[in-house]
């Protein structure tokens, strides 16, 4: 089985901003699937994919961004899913607004709720996907800027990212962490950093 977990707040005052982009991939996943979210053993909302060689299990967790990891790590132990088969999704300041970045595993480079996930795992060698939201205006704190609503005229363009992010998790359930990070890992826009993992 693979376990993907998108990363976000719950709760309608968060809906529709940067900090959220985990919970819109694996909506993205679920509708492509006709799959519906339902109660789980965990603090999490949960989808059953079918049509996969192996079964997968999509995951939004209903705890706040900083406290993701204790769902995450009870659906993992609970499923005996090993940290190579989770995928978690999770939106990157450092990224420009658009751009992905799968890494097989290392550093939670900033994101609490990697940090968060790293803590309740044990271990950082598990896949993520980042999904680039771009800084926003540098003068103004990044918190307030990911926790923020998307603006009209950017929601189009995130919105294409995250069904390009889906396309990327059904790129790694159906072939593999390499094959994914060989198709959609691409050169940061110029003057973007790279995430430090």
């Amino acid at each position: 089985m693979k376990l993907i977990v998108g990363l976000g707040n719950p709760g309608s005052r968060y809906r529709d901003t940067y900090h959220n982009i985990g919970f819109e991939v694996v909506d993205v996943l679920a509708r492509r699937a006709g799959a519906e979210f339902g109660s789980s053993p965990a603090d999490a909302l949960t989808a059953r994919l079918r049509g996969f060689p192996d079964e997968v299990l999509l995951a939004k967790p209903l705890t706040f961004m900083n406290l993701s990891g204790g769902a995450t790590a009870h659906l993992a132990r609970f499923y005996k899913i090993d940290p190579a088969d989770l995928l978690v999704v999770v939106d990157d300041v450092a990224l420009a607004g658009g751009r992905l970045r799968i890494r097989r595993g290392g550093s939670a480079g900033g994101h609490n709720g990697l940090t968060s996930i790293i803590g309740c795992l044990g271990t950082d060698q598990f896949p993520r996907l980042r999904v680039g939201v771009g800084r926003g205006d540098p003068r103004r704190d990044l918190a307030a800027h990911v926790l923020s609503r998307i603006p009209a005229e950017e929601r189009e363009r995130l919105r294409e990212s995250a069904e390009r992010a889906a396309d990327a998790a059904e790129a790694f359930i159906t072939r593999g962490i390499d094959a994914a990070m060989n198709e959609f890992n691409r050169e940061p826009a110029p003057g973007a950093p790279e995430p430090e993992d």
